[in-house]
């Protein structure tokens, strides 16, 4: 295995590219007594149409989210989550729309935990019958995700702004689509995406890299198979699909989320960049230490439930912003308002620094979680950056980054707007 040192951090990784093309990375955590393993698959809600033996696939919404569900389900009728639980470990697995991933921590027992999550996750096992049971479970779900006032305002935005991207529909989809979900469109997609050279394997603790890699060269050392050619969507329109979107339900306050697609598609660390660049900018326009954030709250516009957030997944790239308020259009025209006025003028020199020193904190302080740390080892591999690199993006980012990124898409034509409502008696 290789090694990489991070002097600044005081990190470090092993790191190796087993014969069956699975990655395998450990950040080792001398002195902790807790590990955690995470197996990543790039492959995710929004992976909707792709090409396997020379057969085009076009699956429902929602097939990566079951599969995930299912794996956990052996042929021996023990439940792998069940089993690693009464081992001591915490497991879990999440799908979002560009990954699905498999994870435990543990403080004993680290390599039969190990093998256990690479054997269930490399060996599926479904039948008609376990497959329609999980269907009935997923459906409860998807009916509770729908009746959440932010989930239902959240997608109705991505609607607004994506016309033809998987990213527009929830992970989990509909119970329509479930009905279109098959024991044999769950093969098909495992065959399709969990193959090694498709995945990655990252383990932070006080553990033998040359051991876990070994292992995991033991358990995939069979699995060859290609990858399937994933059939990108309809490239986008430059504008938004719809400008506003209004939905009445049960909630105690009227909401909103306002929207705008930015640079998506880009790769490595033109992509991580991107998002640092989106982080400082927003934070200097949105944040709770910026002028507009005290004036809004203070005109009672928006209270404490006002935030921002961006995200840069399956190749797309969107900013959010929004919170509780009785005046959505107010708080929007003031924002773009504000942004067109740093754009003209640039940040306070001090204001911007602060902002890239607790953007750089912020980097820092997520070193301390296991997860975050597996999680963006594997996205940074699945998209072609070194995750420890990190810091010395953020050096590197100007005003003038931040200045045009706000100009560019903060703008009225780049927006939408999804509005909840009070539901009217």
């Amino acid at each position: 295995m290789k090694k990489r040192e991070f002097p600044r951090l005081g990190e470090m990784v092993w790191q190796e590219e087993l014969e069956s093309g699975l990655k395998v990375a450990v950040v080792p955590k001398p002195g902790y007594g807790k590990s955690m393993a995470m197996l990543a698959v790039d492959y995710g809600g929004a992976d909707r149409s792709f090409e396997l033996d020379g057969r085009r696939y076009d699956i429902p919404a929602g097939v990566a989210h079951f599969l995930e569900h299912k794996l956990f389900e052996q042929e021996d009728g023990v439940n792998a989550l069940t089993a690693l639980s009464e081992r001591g470990a915490n497991a879990n697995a999440f799908t979002s729309p560009d990954m699905t991933a498999y994870h435990f921590e543990c403080s004993d027992m680290f390599f039969e935990d190990l093998e256990l999550l690479l054997k269930f996750v490399a060996s599926p096992y479904f039948t008609d019958e376990s497959v329609e049971r999980e269907r009935a479970i997923i459906a409860q779900e998807i009916r509770m995700m729908e009746d959440d006032p932010d989930d239902a305002m959240y997608y109705a935005l991505l609607r607004c702004l994506y016309g033809n991207s998987p990213i527009r529909e929830n992970v989990a989809g509909t119970v329509e689509d479930l009905e279109k979900i098959t024991a044999q469109t769950l093969y098909t997609c495992h065959r399709a995406f969990y193959t090694p050279s498709n995945m990655t394997l990252v383990v932070v603790g006080n553990q033998d890299p040359g051991r876990v890699a070994d292992m995991a060269g033991e358990v995939f050392r069979d699995s060859l198979a290609p990858r399937a050619r994933r059939i990108p969507p309809k490239a986008e329109e430059p504008f938004p699909v719809e400008s506003r979107t209004v939905r009445e339900m049960d909630i105690g306050a009227p909401m909103f989320l306002a929207g705008a697609r930015t640079a998506g598609g880009l790769r490595g660390r033109e992509s991580v960049r991107h998002e640092l660049v989106a982080s400082i900018a927003l934070s200097g326009l949105l944040g709770s230490a910026s002028g507009l954030y005290r004036e809004l709250y203070d005109r009672g516009l928006i209270n404490e439930t006002f935030g921002y957030d961006f995200e840069n997944t399956a190749g797309c790239a969107h900013l959010s912003f929004g919170g509780e308020t009785h005046a959505p259009d107010e708080v929007c025209l003031r924002v773009f308002e504000a942004a067109a006025d740093i754009a003209a003028r640039g940040f306070d020199a001090d204001f911007f620094e602060r902002r890239r020193k607790t953007t750089l904190g912020g980097a820092i302080r997520a070193l301390n979680s296991f997860e975050s740390i597996c999680y963006n080892v594997a996205a940074g591999t699945f998209a072609g950056y070194e995750y420890f690199d990190t810091p010395g993006i953020i050096d590197a980012i100007t005003q003038e980054e931040a200045r045009s990124f706000l100009s560019t898409y903060l703008t009225p034509d780049r927006c939408a707007v999804s509005v909840v409502n009070n539901k009217k008696l």
